[in-house]
């Protein structure tokens, strides 16, 4: 007969949640078993915010472990719980911030920006403390897209700390908001980089789990910049099927792995387009590069996005789909693909944790 600890730990590994892609004994989500001749008490942690799954999570475990209580009562607690994990060359982490996450492509017009602020907004409906950095200076988009006004300034602390504005719930610095949206940027590069640090370095991030960062298109000197400056746990690759496209996202994925930045996994943009009068679906830039690419990499296809309307319209009017119609088969696809880019980073190794600045801190949340 197997002793009733084994049989729940077997039953745990093979339960494999959809975010992480491992079972839940390799994710080390067990937090503790305890067994008496009442009840099963079991508590599992998750690194990753899933406010929205927990419910879920917990009719599908009660499930599973039903046949292996011997009578017994479960009692299960469920909860997550972001942690710092491991950036490039062992950097510490920022101050108020656990993770920083890239978001890149090796070309423009595939529909960064719009995935990136979809993502972080699916993240904060998980529950987490998001923010988004502009790291494109010489093009920033995130104001716009984020819905802020024509002249939103950062506040400013002690005479040199901006504070972020906020927008949708989360936290958004560019320096569209230092500069004239009519006067365009003109800085060689070391300039630019800069800039770049003095965002990263001179912003008062809120205690965010992620902050998560719009780079530039291309593999040039701010993307240099942030993996010599910033700490980043991880990143993410978007790209469309077409063949160039996919061409210029290899680049982009070698570049992170040149820097020991870890490639969490790949979002394909535009991957078919439906008619909106007939139905009928078509592969307008081909199909099946994006899998094939993470496939090639060893990494996560995290999502596979249609060529939408009401993508691009919602980003522009400055209310991003995932928050303007968060019931849209559309946004389900974001919120599952920053679920899973959530949950890998969360199986990454622990990195180190930075001394938060004292003039603004607050105690991480458990959920």
């Amino acid at each position: 007969m197997v002793a009733p600890d084994h049989a729940i730990r077997q039953a745990l590994a093979a339960v494999v949640p959809d975010a992480l892609g491992c079972d839940l004994i390799s994710a080390q989500v067990l937090q503790s078993l305890t067994i008496n001749d009442d009840t099963v008490s079991l508590a599992l942690r998750f690194g990753y915010p899933c406010d929205t799954q927990l419910p879920g999570y917990r009719r599908q475990l009660e499930q599973v472990l039903a046949p292996w209580l011997g009578g017994r009562a479960l009692q299960l607690t469920l909860d997550w719980q972001v942690q710092h994990h491991r950036a490039q060359q062992q950097m510490a982490a920022l101050p108020n911030v656990r993770n920083v996450i890239a978001v890149a492509s090796g070309k423009g017009g595939v529909g960064k920006s719009t995935t990136a602020v979809n993502l972080a907004l699916a993240l904060a409906a998980e529950g987490a403390r998001v923010g988004m950095l502009d790291a494109d200076i010489f093009g920033p988009s995130l104001p716009l897209m984020l819905g802020l006004p024509v002249g939103t300034r950062p506040g400013v602390q002690e005479q040199k700390y901006f504070l972020a504005p906020q927008a949708h719930g989360i936290e958004v610095m560019s320096i569209g908001f230092l500069v004239d949206a009519q006067t365009p940027v003109v800085w060689r590069g070391p300039k630019a980089s800069g800039a770049l640090q003095q965002l990263v370095t001179q912003t008062l991030w809120r205690d965010l789990d992620y902050l998560i960062v719009d780079l530039p298109p291309g593999t040039g000197d701010i993307q240099l910049t942030l993996a010599q400056r910033v700490p980043v746990s991880g990143s993410v690759v978007v790209t469309t099927p077409q063949d160039v496209a996919l061409l210029d996202a290899r680049k982009g994925i070698e570049m992170f792995r040149k820097v020991g930045i870890s490639v969490l996994g790949v979002v394909e943009n535009m991957a078919v387009h439906v008619c909106s009068q007939c139905g009928h679906a078509e592969h307008v830039f081909g199909e099946g590069g994006g899998a094939a690419l993470a496939e090639q990499y060893q990494t996560t296809l995290l999502g596979s996005l249609p060529l939408a309307t009401r993508i691009r319209a919602q980003a522009d009017q400055g209310t991003p789909l995932v928050a303007a119609q968060p019931d849209s088969a559309e946004a389900a696809l974001y919120q599952a693909a920053a679920r899973r880019l959530a949950g890998r980073l969360s199986l990454q190794a622990r990195g180190q944790q930075a001394f938060a600045r004292m003039v603004m801190t607050h105690t991480p949340q458990t959920h």
